[in-house]
């Protein structure tokens, strides 16, 4: 934009530009050297007149020894009406970018206007064109390609001489001025002497010569500047786009192939063999590339480490319970297969049976249809104790007189006195917080399967105290104990020791609700067995 300004305003264009550019550095007015430059290279010359008319700055004066270095108030009154000083072409701005108003005048030797001076002062006589000099002045003009043009006061051509093209023209006053003022938006220059003696005006004018583009000098400079800086930037920011594209998009890459491993269900191998060498260095240190996504490299190495174990976890889970599906399908299938024995045997025949056999086979339905209720109220309880604390209400008991009345149930069943049962306690009694009904099922688990799992005369001894600010709950028998298999699955629902003769005795569940017991109330419990050396199994609860 700068650049057209002055091509069509030049040399007006150029001189405004100077003025608005022009700055103030120690009180003096400074130009860029590259105006003093460009002014030099047009052969023209520039002079900075202050409000007293002192010339306070000049570029490219020296080849000009006419120019004065101050003006009077008449001479640059008549320097900018006539835009002439002496013989050179003069353009004029006033700027009031300062604290006082400045000139600034900028001329040059115009090779036209000193033909049209010559002519005039040649041929010329009371402002015409002598008729006796018009033949030669007009091929002189043709020669040239130029037409000068006569006006006199009024503003009517008196007279036109030389090339007709320029009258085809038809050029209107305003025309004229507009030619002096941008004479680059024109095909056509022109330049005009006045005769203040007579009031005619000569008028020459001549095809505009088209020279080299013009420039902004400083623009120009500062626009090369900036396109080689932008170069520069490109260069650099290509490789160091491609540099950050290797550091960002490859980690992401290395991401997907991790995605794609966890959703095969791959937890193991979190990075293949050439994942790690492009991650980790020799020493085991993270690459530099790859520092940036530790934190999420960590996060992904701990969530496929739970997704492992959760795996591992659902298999063993599903391992067990088919296990324990398979337990309970073969102890419920027993039992059903003797009561449809029988009944098959009832049906067909009923009168063939005696009343002793009768009773045989009645007593053997009852004992097989009360071990499954025993198995089907083992799986209710177990359900109902996955629930925790919303069946489970605790309140303050005496474990003292709780324990002592599940032992003493033992020893005054008939049924047991084959076995003996010997009872620990303290004088005082024993508050904890607990559940009275789940810590009898608890006992009775605990003493049945001391019972049910040795031959008789044991001796099942109970004690109650307090240790450690804990409540104990011990029961040691003298029985046959347990090999380390039995007692490493001891509290694994649905296992059943390996000492175990009747297969339909138990539900199998009596140590895993003894547990979960036990867990509820927020305790521990804890078995100790040998082979043929008895077993003690201690409880601990909070008092």
């Amino acid at each position: 934009m700068k650049n057209n300004e002055m091509r069509r305003n030049f040399p007006v264009g150029a001189l405004q530009l100077i003025s608005q550019e022009a700055y103030s550095k120690d009180g003096t007015v400074q130009i860029s050297s590259k105006w003093d430059k460009f002014i030099e290279e047009k052969g023209m010359w520039l002079q900075v007149v202050s409000s007293e008319g002192k010339v306070i700055y000049a570029v490219n004066t020296t080849p000009y020894p006419t120019l004065q270095a101050s003006y009077s108030i008449a001479e640059l009154l008549d320097i900018q009406e006539t835009r002439m000083l002496g013989t050179y072409a003069v353009y004029t701005q006033l700027n009031f970018a300062f604290n006082d108003p400045l000139l600034y005048m900028m001329g040059y030797h115009n090779a036209d206007l000193q033909q049209l001076m010559a002519w005039f002062d040649a041929y010329g006589q009371q402002g015409m064109v002598q008729s006796k000099t018009i033949p030669l002045l007009n091929q002189l003009l043709r020669e040239t390609g130029s037409y000068l043009q006569v006006i006199d006061p009024a503003g009517h051509t008196v007279q036109g001489i030389g090339d007709e093209a320029f009258v085809q023209k038809a050029y209107r006053p305003l025309d004229i001025l507009a030619i002096q003022q941008s004479p680059s938006n024109y095909d056509t220059n022109i330049v005009a002497h006045r005769d203040k003696l007579s009031g005619m005006t000569w008028i020459l004018y001549t095809s505009h010569a088209v020279g080299g583009p013009l420039k902004h000098p400083v623009l120009d400079s500062a626009t090369r500047g900036l396109l080689w800086f932008a170069g520069l930037i490109l260069l650099l920011a290509v490789p160091l786009s491609i540099w950050h594209g290797y550091r960002y998009g490859q980690p992401l890459i290395l991401f997907a192939g991790w995605f794609e491993r966890m959703r095969k269900g791959q937890y193991d191998e979190v990075l293949t063999a050439k994942d790690m060498r492009k991650v980790f260095r020799r020493n085991g240190k993270m690459r530099f590339s790859y520092k940036l996504y530790r934190e999420v490299i960590e996060s992904f190495y701990q969530m496929t480490h739970q997704l492992e174990q959760t795996e591992k976890e659902r298999e063993r889970l599903e391992k067990s319970q088919a296990e324990w599906m398979s337990g309970i399908s073969h102890d419920l299938r027993t039992p059903l297969s003797t009561i449809q024995g029988y009944g098959y045997m009832l049906e067909s025949l009923p009168e063939e049976w005696s009343q002793e056999e009768m009773r045989i086979m009645g007593s053997t339905i009852r004992e097989k249809g009360d071990y499954m209720l025993e198995l089907i109220s083992d799986f209710s309880m177990i359900h109902q104790l996955k629930q925790g604390d919303s069946i489970m209400e605790l309140r303050e008991i005496d474990l003292d007189e709780l324990v002592r009345c599940s032992v003493l149930k033992y020893i005054n069943d008939a049924t047991m006195s084959e076995y003996q049962f010997h009872y620990v306690g303290d004088e005082l009694p024993l508050m904890v917080h607990g559940n009275e009904t789940w810590l009898q099922r608890l006992m009775d688990n605990l003493i049945s399967n001391a019972v049910k799992h040795n031959p008789p005369g044991v001796i099942v001894t109970v004690s109650v105290g307090k240790m450690n600010d804990k409540a104990y709950i011990r029961v040691i028998d003298n029985g046959k104990g347990m090999d380390e298999e039995t007692l490493h699955h001891l509290f694994k629902r649905y296992y059943r020791g390996t000492n175990t003769e009747e297969s339909t005795n138990g539900s199998g569940l009596g140590m895993s609700i003894a547990k979960t017991i036990v867990e509820g109330h927020g305790g521990e419990i804890q078995v100790k067995s040998k082979v043929w050396q008895g077993t003690k199994i201690e409880i601990l609860l909070p008092c």
